[in-house]
């Protein structure tokens, strides 16, 4: 049952029709586990903390820089060299203490991937490195657990969401890791805001069982036109 605190909060939410008390009912008792506290994963986090999503996970082992700060909008000039995931959870904590936040400052590994992300409902991939996603990949369809990706590069993003109902898995549209893995990437600070609203969206659609997750195409969004392409799987 929702208190009536939760009810004033989330009432934007629970005024929609098809969504109501039984949606945020939903989300409280959703557990997202998102890897990766920069770019993609500030939006994702602020959007899924504010609609009331009840256990979210960040993980991720970097540490803020001076160049973090064009496009991690959760971070700030005095906080360089502090680690973003226990700035991100004390943050999010101030706009939502009702959720529980878990950190850990690790990287994602073989040796714990398997135990981390079988605490979790849904897994999010806001990371830069392939290693990560190929981990996550591997470990949620072991798991049968949906895996939302998202990534950008230069003006444009991408993000789907694999390993949901019978959805391909990530390694199944991409077999390999491309060939200039590491080569660090221009990106203007608006477009990881934009595919990170696509992914919390799309979590949020999986926690509380509403219709369109976008699990039957990869979504391409092309800054410079303003415009999303499907490529259908």
């Amino acid at each position: 049952m929702l208190k009536q605190e939760e009810l004033d909060r989330y009432n934007r939410q629970v005024i929609l029709p098809g969504f109501g008390k039984e949606g945020q009912e939903k989300l409280k008792t959703t557990r997202v586990l998102v890897v990766g506290a920069g770019g993609l994963g500030c939006p994702v986090l602020q959007y899924l903390a504010g609609a009331g999503v009840g256990k979210i996970g960040i993980i991720d082992a970097d540490k803020v820089s001076v160049s973090n700060l064009q496009r991690q909008i959760l971070y700030r000039e005095d906080e360089i060299g502090l680690y973003k995931a226990k700035l991100a959870a004390n943050k999010l904590s101030k706009l939502n203490s009702e959720v529980e936040y878990v950190v850990s400052t690790d990287f994602l590994t073989e040796d714990n991937a398997e135990a981390i992300i079988s605490e979790y409902d849904i897994v999010v991939g806001a990371t830069d490195n392939f290693n990560s996603r190929y981990l996550i990949d591997k470990y949620t369809q072991l798991q049968n657990k949906p895996f939302v990706h998202g990534s950008v590069a230069d003006f444009e993003g991408q993000y789907s969401v694999f390993n949901y109902q019978g959805s391909p898995a990530y390694s199944d549209v991409f077999p390999s890791a491309p060939q200039d893995n590491g080569k660090v990437l221009g990106v203007i600070g608006a477009v990881p805001g934009i595919i990170g609203s696509y992914m919390a969206w799309e979590v949020l659609k999986i926690a509380a069982q509403l219709d369109g997750v976008s699990s039957d195409a990869l979504c391409i969004y092309k800054g410079l036109e303003n415009r999303v392409l499907k490529m259908l799987y």
